[in-house]
């Protein structure tokens, strides 16, 4: 609405718009075509909007109008006043760095009394405007100047009905008001109580007695003692005695005053958590951006094998999008092992590798992270883009332990056992019923009791609804998307959560043996399901291998060797070594079978190790058969096996001649030295030479 050549319009759209109109839109273009309603001006040109004549519309129109926007006329004229006062900054400048002393402090005005004297100063400023625009225009056309002043309060108020100012409401008090702002600015409208609420004073050198009394650690002073010590010291030195404790003690209060005596009294750390400041953080709108894990005391009681009462720990990894406990392990200590298996059980039912990791400073970490100098990539590095640790001393940056500590309050507490919260609870609630505890002790759990109850309280958690979106929390997890985190495969289950032998292992004629934790355990490379690979085994038996394993199933290991440019290179899947009983009794079914065809395919080993040798030595000349000489014949094998390496390495000129190796070698067995030495019937070292 808005007046045009002195004519109060309304538009177009203020008639018509909305849910219930004053008018419908067909309604009035129908009554401006018969001249009913009569428009100002046309809508539709750049700028421009339909102006209606209110005064020519029809009295049920305008009383539908005042209704549901209220007089016209009296919303311009209200529109006219607000235009008339403009926010002084300068003034809302001045009060906001005017300085006084309250109780000794230099002080600033409250935020109150800033808005207050700002608004009341841009008032004054429109009422001398107006005061001395009507003055001249009176002077200029020889009109009296008697109502002036009426015309000044009655403007006045109709500002105070606009703005709540708090002006006198008095003409006389007013015009004295007016006077001393003309005269003395901003400062004239600050009241004179301001600064007059002094309940103590305490001059500077008082002041810094005091903190160094409160400070004091030989001796250490209570409140008391330190208000009679002041007034000792106030007398010699001529101070100004206090006259209330408590006065003394809300001044030490003060946030001025109390950091410079807290960390004294409480310690630094407790200071500097009270007063550090502190980031005000967002948390992730979508999963697997960042996971936290961190070790706790899982607060149930168990009884040990003995019957004793005990606790454990909790390693717990936990997505900060939706609270879901992803992964845990429990164990008496947060070490290596815990928090490598919290991870793995993480990253098995996310299926997805996280953006971000934050851990605490743990020493079991620094196994998880890449070592200084080192060319191997650590355990983080292959989990997530980044990770971090909290900051040391710090509990409230940790979002975890405000996660698990609503766990344990909300799931744990429930069952009888619980431990309580913290030590430093005050709540009664979270303090356990420690005679109920002990005289219940044997219906404690065991401790694979223990671990199948949280497990239960962990599904439940994970079910309930998010305090923030009222949608459980696994839900919240698995309708989430995070496009910018890997899907875990196969091999990447492999890289991260294998482990490398501390050392490299040589497979030797009985496989390769590792060692893991105090257990050793052998495997060998097989061709197929209970198939030893007598091939590979031919060119790899005695050769040192780089094992990598999972500490969690042992039923494979990869083997690797490591090149010239120092890169280690996948070789072979090695599974546990084939164990067979030696009493024919005590054998299994198909047992015998594996021993005969072992006994055929190590007898095919020594044919291939012989064919290949000796097509070497004829190809160079150096066969004995070439030189005059014979090879000797395998021994505890048949002619077959014999003549088939003869018949592969074309030795047909003659049959080498039979030694008798198993008649002399018994022979020098059943004989001493004393014997050798006297009868001198066999030249022992001949003997040894054929041995």
């Amino acid at each position: 609405m808005e007046y045009f050549e002195n004519e109060l319009c309304v538009t177009y759209e203020e008639l018509t718009s909305g849910n219930d109109p004053v008018i419908s839109g067909a309604t009035l273009r129908q009554n401006i075509k018969r001249g009913n309603i009569r428009r100002a001006q046309r809508g539709g040109g750049e700028g421009s909007y339909a102006l209606i004549i209110y005064s020519s519309l029809p009295e049920k129109y305008k009383i539908r109008f005042v209704e549901r926007k209220g007089d016209p006329e009296q919303i311009l004229k209200q529109q006219r006043m607000r235009d008339r006062v403009k926010t002084d900054d300068k003034a809302r400048s001045f009060y906001e760095d005017y300085r006084y002393e309250m109780n000794g402090v230099e002080t600033g005005l409250s935020d109150k009394l800033k808005a207050e004297y700002t608004l009341n100063a841009s008032v004054l400023n429109a009422l001398i405007y107006d005061l001395e625009d009507k003055t001249t225009s009176r002077k200029m056309l020889g009109n009296s100047l008697a109502t002036l002043w009426e015309n000044v309060a009655a403007t006045s108020e109709n500002l105070r009905d606009i703005y709540h100012h708090t002006l006198p409401e008095n003409q006389a008090r007013l015009r004295e008001k007016i006077r001393r702002y003309k005269k003395e600015g901003y400062i004239s409208l600050i009241s004179g109580k301001v600064g007059n609420k002094s309940t103590v004073k305490i001059i500077p050198e008082m002041g810094r007695q005091l903190i160094a009394l409160r400070r004091s650690r030989v001796p250490v002073y209570n409140y008391a003692q330190i208000f009679d010590e002041i007034n000792r010291i106030a007398l010699e030195k001529d101070w100004k005695p206090l006259k209330s404790k408590r006065s003394m003690v809300q001044w030490f209060e003060r946030p001025e005053i109390e950091p410079l005596w807290y960390d004294a009294v409480f310690g630094e750390l407790a200071a500097h958590q009270r007063y550090g400041r502190k980031h005000k953080t967002k948390l992730p709108d979508r999963r697997d951006t960042l996971w936290y894990g961190d070790g706790t005391k899982l607060n149930l009681y168990y009884r040990d094998e003995e019957g004793k009462i005990r606790t454990t720990m909790v390693y717990e990894v936990i997505d900060a999008y939706s609270e879901v406990l992803l992964g845990y392990y429990i164990s008496d200590h947060e070490n290596f092992e815990a928090q490598y298996n919290a991870y793995r059980m993480a990253i098995q039912v996310s299926g997805h590798k996280p953006f971000e990791i934050v851990h605490d400073n743990q020493g079991g970490h620094k196994r998880l992270e890449k070592e200084k100098d080192s060319k191997e990539v650590g355990f983080f590095d292959l989990i997530c883009h980044i990770h971090r640790p909290t900051a040391p001393y710090s509990g409230q940056s940790k979002t975890i332990e405000s996660i698990f500590g609503r766990f344990q309050s909300q799931e744990l507490h429930k069952d009888w056992r619980f431990t309580g919260m913290n030590i430093t609870a005050t709540k009664a609630e979270s303090r356990p019923n420690l005679e109920f505890i002990e005289e219940n002790k044997d219906r404690l759990f065991t401790l694979d009791e223990l671990k199948a109850h949280y497990a239960e309280a962990r599904r439940a958690w994970n079910a309930s609804p998010h305090p923030a979106t009222g949608i459980p929390r696994i839900e919240m997890y698995e309708k989430s998307e995070n496009e910018e985190t890997d899907v875990v495969t196969v091999h990447d289950m492999v890289d991260i959560f294998w482990i490398w032998a501390k050392r490299p292992a040589t497979f030797t004629d009985q496989g390769i043996q590792i060692t893991i934790g105090k257990l050793k355990k052998p495997y060998e490379v097989f061709s197929a399901p209970g198939e030893p690979d007598h091939e590979w085994r031919r060119k790899n038996t005695y050769r040192k291998f780089y094992v990598k394993y999972d500490p969690n199933d042992l039923r494979s290991i990869r083997l690797y060797w490591k090149d010239n440019a120092g890169q280690l290179r996948f070789e072979r899947v090695a599974e546990p070594y084939m164990v067979v009983h030696r009493a024919i009794q005590d054998q299994m079914e198909g047992e015998a079978e594996f021993i005969r065809r072992e006994q055929e395919a190590n007898i095919r080993d020594r044919i291939e190790r012989q064919v290949i040798a000796k097509e070497i030595e004829y190809a160079y000349g150096v066969a004995p058969e070439q030189n005059g000489l014979s090879t000797p014949k395998l021994k505890g094998v048949t002619k077959e096996v014999q003549r088939e390496i003869d018949r592969r390495t074309r030795k047909y000129s003659r049959d080498p001649e039979e030694i008798g190796l198993g008649r002399t070698t018994k022979k020098a067995s059943l004989m001493t030295w004393d014997q050798l030495k006297e009868n001198n019937e066999v030249d022992y070292r001949k003997v040894a030479g054929k041995l």
